[in-house]
């Protein structure tokens, strides 16, 4: 009997110390880089500043235009006001931008040290881009209270909801928007000239994500193509659910198609890692 709980204790402890190390590093690797982002916040709040362009706009556009011909697609003058401020506050930890940073360090030639740290290279990128996420709404909160403030006149009557549907599909459009992201990062293994596709992908993303106009107001064409791209699902679909604009059966097939997404580009993002690191080992870098 002593003899089988020491075997049982054995394979515990040869399970949980990979854990432990594995938590060990990305601990690390988390701490690095939140020190660093705090360094240069002045550059982050600089850029949340852009945001704020959109911010004081569009919800007033969409509000006077819903005061003035009663509701909009189902939005009232209020809704369009809530909707905008909790996509721009999802949006600085769910949208993700890591691939401007992996295809400037494969043209450099950084990337050559990330294949030989003790941590595969989708966790470090992961881990980096999370810290990044996590102080980028840290530092938009504070213009958040501010916005809140200033449209509190049309929120009187307004509510969120922060049920476990709402928490999961935050989740899993951060990681739709990390996966495909960093699918796109792997083409600079290839060419030089990725920095124009990633302009590109910023055309669609906008408009199908919901960023620039909810997505419900669109035309039914343009609604049926967003339900089928990974766009809207990053910011569009965790937004919706966040202000009662999609609930139950939907929300929860929302969070399917989600993670059939993430499963995808994941997928793609390995074939893609496999085949760009034999040509950029060809290339002698």
């Amino acid at each position: 009997m002593d003899a089988f709980r020491g075997a049982e204790f054995q394979g515990r402890a040869s399970i949980l110390c990979p854990v432990g190390t594995a938590w060990r590093k990305w601990k690390a690797i988390f701490s690095i880089y939140f020190q660093d982002g705090l360094a240069y916040r002045a550059s982050g709040f600089i850029w949340i500043l852009t945001d704020v362009t959109t911010a004081v706009t569009m919800p007033l556009v969409w509000a006077r235009s819903a005061s003035a011909s009663g509701r909009i697609a189902g939005f009232s003058g209020s809704d369009f006001v809530l909707y905008y401020l909790c996509m721009l506050l999802l949006g600085s930890f769910v949208t993700s931008h890591i691939m401007w940073e992996v295809a400037m360090e494969i043209k450099e030639g950084q990337f050559s040290t990330m294949l030989v740290r003790p941590v595969s290279f989708l966790q470090y990128t992961f881990i980096r881009n999370l810290t990044w996420r996590i102080i980028r709404t840290g530092l938009f909160l504070p213009m958040f209270a501010l916005m809140l403030f200033l449209y509190r006149g049309f929120l009187g009557s307004a509510h969120v909801y922060l049920g476990w549907e709402f928490w999961t599909s935050l989740v899993l459009g951060h990681l739709v928007s990390f996966s495909v992201v960093t699918t796109m990062a792997m083409l600079a293994l290839f060419t030089q000239e990725v920095f124009s596709i990633f302009e590109l992908y910023y055309i669609p993303m906008l408009f199908l994500s919901g960023t620039l106009f909810p997505v419900s107001v669109m035309p039914s064409w343009v609604q049926a193509i967003a339900k089928v791209a990974p766009f809207y699902y990053t910011i569009g679909a965790p937004t919706e659910i966040l202000i009662g604009r999609v609930s139950g059966p939907q929300a929860l097939q929302n969070m399917v198609v989600q993670l059939t997404w993430i499963s995808v580009a994941l997928l793609i993002g390995r074939f893609v890692w496999s085949r760009g690191l034999r040509y950029y080992s060809g290339v002698g870098m």
